[in-house]
């Protein structure tokens, strides 16, 4: 067998990212930051281990970014090149097939979003503050990484930043440190991340509790003072959304949840492993984007947890995203979520009959109409097999692939234990035609009754 070149791509959709001959366990980065300059200066320990003997490992770093030095296992500094984002490193000494490959880069440079076909992704700067929303191809913009999906490993994220500023990164607090004017905020993510799900947000925020039940997941809110009011009301019925995703979806994959909100405007809210970050303009004291409040809450289910192997594959993310917002109006005496996909269902029947669900393509990837066709493919789904076959499905598709990575013909293969008839015609005409198939109807016992 041939040997994988170096440029051979990972994923069609996006051909640059992700690298081969070796899988990442563990990042961890030290940074400083300078807010009011934009300076950026980092050193990444990233431990890896080779699934081949090769001459040259490849990283996934922005251009804007300068790198000093790199270490390979410890050695002298080794032969480095960066160009077209890509940090092309030579050690001193071949490297065995499993052999451990512990990498050191030193960085600095003025941090700046990634520009692409979805718009500019990553590190962004706010009015006063940072914003960091990669996906799907914007870790690179402020870490050395190996950036694809399917690459999921445990961080550990030390920021040092101006005093008066708050520093939100994923995973739990370990350690606060503040000298004369600068604060050092140490965060710890066991579970296995993606480096699209990797975050930091700098603002002058102020963290909160979310009450809670007594043995509920633990929830925090941190955003500015001037937004506590309008959270407070807008944000109330998470504590019951985090029961109601339990229930249906099995527990909670991580510690806790955090909620970001962000002093500017956001045009959308935005998921991280561990944190969903919304724009002030999201708090509007109405409860007028409570729908968002679920979609994002659930993607620590269905995007953070179980996490696409291949960008194709994205409406394994958005469509049970956007499924999740139906199930919460269902659970929180609104529209059903048969009514929802209903009048989802009419309003898709107006546009083009050209999206393939299983491969959209990559200029399609984040069109609504994946969210929504993803979401009724999971409701015709749910009528075909009943409430009861399908929310234990969805829990057993949560447990089996807990923090793992996944793939369309993995939930295909697996709702098929869950049904006594062959659903081969339900994914060909959802997942793998482009005309909109019709929904089935719903059934005269009500299959979507049993809310919870």
């Amino acid at each position: 067998m041939m040997p994988d070149r170096l440029d051979q791509p990972i994923d069609d959709y996006l051909p640059q990212n992700g690298n081969r001959g070796y899988r990442v366990s563990r990042y961890e980065l030290e940074l400083v930051y300078k807010v009011a300059s934009n300076r950026l200066a980092g050193r990444a320990d990233i431990t890896a281990v080779t699934t081949g003997v090769r001459d040259r490992f490849a990283l996934d770093l922005s251009q804007a970014l300068a790198v000093s030095k790199v270490f390979v296992n410890g050695a002298k500094p080794a032969k480095f090149t960066h160009q077209r984002g890509k940090l092309v490193i030579t050690p001193r000494q071949r490297i065995p097939a499993g052999g451990v490959l512990a990498l050191t880069v030193q960085y600095a440079g003025p941090p700046r979003p990634l520009r692409g076909p979805w718009g500019e992704v990553g590190w962004e700067e706010l009015t006063d503050g940072v914003l960091v929303a990669s996906q799907p191809n914007g870790a690179a913009s402020w870490f050395p990484c190996d950036d694809h999906p399917s690459s999921k490993a445990s961080y550990r994220i030390s920021i040092t930043t101006d005093s008066p500023y708050y520093a939100q990164a994923n995973g739990t607090l370990v350690r606060k440190q503040t000298k004369a004017s600068q604060t050092t905020w140490v965060y710890e993510q066991p579970e296995p991340m993606s480096t699209y799900l990797a975050t930091i947000q700098i603002g002058q925020y102020r963290k909160q509790r979310v009450d809670a039940p007594r043995g509920a997941v633990p929830m925090q809110a941190v955003l500015p003072p001037r937004l506590r009011a309008a959270f407070e009301h807008d944000f109330a019925r998470q504590p019951r959304m985090m029961e109601v995703f339990a229930e249906k979806f099995g527990p909670y994959p991580f510690e806790a949840y955090t909620v970001v909100v962000t002093d500017d405007e956001l045009e959308i809210p935005i998921e991280a492993q561990g944190i969903s970050v919304f724009g002030a303009n999201h708090c509007d004291g109405r409860r007028g984007y409570e729908r968002l409040v679920a979609h994002e809450l659930a993607h620590q289910w269905f995007g953070n947890s179980l996490t696409i192997a291949r960008w194709r594959d994205i409406w394994l993310h958005e469509g049970f995203a956007c499924y999740a917002e139906w199930i919460w109006s269902e659970a929180a005496g609104g529209p059903s979520a048969d009514q929802l996909a209903r009048t989802a269902h009419r309003n898709l029947t107006r546009l083009p009959q050209d999206l393939l669900l299983a491969d959209p393509g990559p200029d399609h990837m984040f069109d609504d109409r994946v969210y929504k066709r993803g979401a009724l493919t999971l409701h015709a789904l749910r009528l075909t097999l009943g409430d009861p076959v399908f929310f234990d499905l969805l829990r057993e598709w949560t447990a089996r692939y807990r923090h793992a990575s996944i793939t369309t013909e993995e939930f295909t293969d697996l709702a098929g234990h869950y049904s006594t008839r062959s659903l081969r015609s339900l994914w060909d005409s959802w997942l793998h035609a482009r005309p909109l198939p019709q929904l089935p109807a719903l059934p005269a016992f009500g299959a979507t009754s049993d809310t919870g």
